[in-house]
């Protein structure tokens, strides 16, 4: 495409061995239409669209024209679904290119929904528009939520049907992303058992994402470590807003600490630890309180697939792997603990800090009180339901709360500035991303474009927001759906 729109393609995935991919071309569709296009992520890559119409955008956006230096592949990659072991891959999307800004950091440019790869297997290699509207929504949300996240750049129609229950609009999400590298890449390389390539793909991993490793004595210890602090610090946030993933399968765990797939996730109104959104989950492995516990088994899986690297002695090397990946309970409370802390305003610690706040939770999923909309009445941010609050109980917990308060020169000014920073005071409620989604299928993005907007600024008072504080009158009965 001779326009320059200020691409920067620098693509060293595509240089390491054919093992880890294939080179494919997004397959071209009928009629692209550019539907959302997100203008600071834009200009945070030094991309500048304010040359080209909107058919070329359309066209650039679906794959049907690829910008200058871009060498597309699909990438492989294994993965615990469910628990179970699959050999996997991007079985409906092609990695474009890694974009350098000005700044000279590396950004992997993703379609989702391009087509067929050899990686597809039964599946037809397209997205449908509805799913591809929520991820760019709640992809946003959480980065606006200061919680690491892949972004989205555009989503374009592409004019053809595709099946699923019904048949339904097909479109591609543009996915930004530090990088597609997966847990599950990891074992894909590990369980092809060759040595060399693991090493190889272990140098790629540390200087692309962890270059302060490059000379540690053992990088694979090392790079376990780091990544256990970063996916801690990832499930915590997810915690702190009521974000429920729904698929933490192992290829969805980047080695980035990035969230990645926003297929059946949701967001908990109604504080319930067994909140379950996913229809594919039926056993609740993946609920609302067993992500903590999700992330250390995915990270126990990838602690397996570095073993041949940590250490010559296989017996050696599962004792240190099994060392580190101990740690992980005592850092999560640790972090859970402050993060808590954090969101009721307290200044350092007390020993019955923990009690406080369960006691909070305990009520809450007693008496079925919408999670996020808590913490704005006890930051006099809410003036509806008021009557939830003047409950006994609640009342009696809330004078423990001022005392402790009090504690380490703490003052309103002070608490209040640490809460406001912490708590959201809008999430994507279900229903208004539901309702969003509804209108957009029918022709009408105006909710769509609303919603996003509004979503840019989570922790700000803004007007007319009492409509996407009101909990889903649908919580226990919601279902998301992957959408492939």
């Amino acid at each position: 495409m001779e326009k320059n729109m200020n691409w920067n393609f620098d693509n060293s995935y595509s240089r390491l061995s054919n093992a880890f991919k294939e080179h494919i071309d997004p397959i071209a569709v009928k009629n692209p239409e550019l539907i959302l296009m997100n203008q600071d992520l834009a200009k945070e890559l030094n991309l500048d669209f304010t040359k080209i119409n909107k058919n070329e955008l359309s066209a650039l956006f679906t794959g049907n024209i690829l910008p200058e230096g871009s060498n597309s592949i699909a990438q492989a990659y294994a993965g615990h679904q469910f628990g179970h072991f699959t050999m996997l891959g991007d079985g409906r999307a092609v990695l474009i290119g890694e974009h350098l800004t000005n700044e000279n950091k590396r950004y992997d440019v993703q379609f989702k929904g391009s087509g067929k790869t050899a990686f597809s297997r039964n599946g037809d290699g397209r997205a449908a528009l509805g799913p591809m509207l929520r991820e760019y929504i709640i992809s946003e949300a959480m980065h606006n939520m200061n919680i690491p996240s892949t972004r989205s750049l555009a989503v374009a129609k592409t004019g053809e049907k595709i099946m699923r229950d019904n048949p339904l609009q097909g479109a591609i999400l543009t996915r930004v992303a530090s990088s597609h590298i997966r847990v599950g890449t990891f074992q894909y390389v590990a369980a092809r058992n060759k040595k060399d390539e693991l090493e190889i793909f272990l140098d790629y991993v540390i200087k692309r994402h962890y270059p302060e490793l490059i000379s540690s004595k053992n990088k694979a210890l090392e790079l376990l470590n780091a990544l256990i602090d970063k996916q801690i610090d990832l499930v915590v946030n997810w915690m702190r807003v009521g974000f429920v993933h729904g698929v933490m399968n192992t290829d969805n765990m980047t080695i980035s600490g990035e969230t990645i797939d926003y297929g059946p996730c949701a967001f908990m109104d109604t504080y319930d630890p067994k909140t379950v959104f996913s229809s594919i989950d039926k056993m609740g492995r993946y609920a609302y309180c067993n992500q903590p516990a999700i992330t250390k088994w995915n990270l126990s899986r990838f602690a397996e697939s570095l073993i041949p690297l940590i250490d010559e002695d296989e017996d050696k090397a599962v004792k240190s792997a099994t060392e580190l990946i101990d740690t992980f309970g005592k850092k999560y409370e640790e972090k859970w603990l402050d993060m808590m802390r954090n969101k009721l305003g307290l200044l350092g610690a007390n020993s019955k800090d923990k009690f406080l706040i369960i006691d909070l939770l305990t009520w809450m999923h007693q008496k079925k009180i919408d999670y996020t909309n808590t913490f704005c009445h006890l930051m006099n941010l809410k003036d509806y339901d008021v009557d939830l609050y003047k409950d006994n109980n609640f009342q009696d917990w809330k004078k423990r709360w001022n005392e402790r308060l009090k504690e380490n020169n703490n003052t309103p000014e002070k608490y209040l500035k640490l809460m406001k920073k912490i708590n959201p005071l809008i999430i994507p409620r279900n229903h208004k991303v539901e309702e969003a989604l509804d209108a957009a299928e029918k022709g009408d993005f105006n909710l769509v474009n609303k919603l996003i907007e509004v979503l840019k600024e989570p922790y700000s008072q803004q007007k007319n927001l009492l409509e996407y504080q009101t909990p889903s009158n649908f919580n226990e009965s919601y279902q998301t759906f992957c959408g492939t």
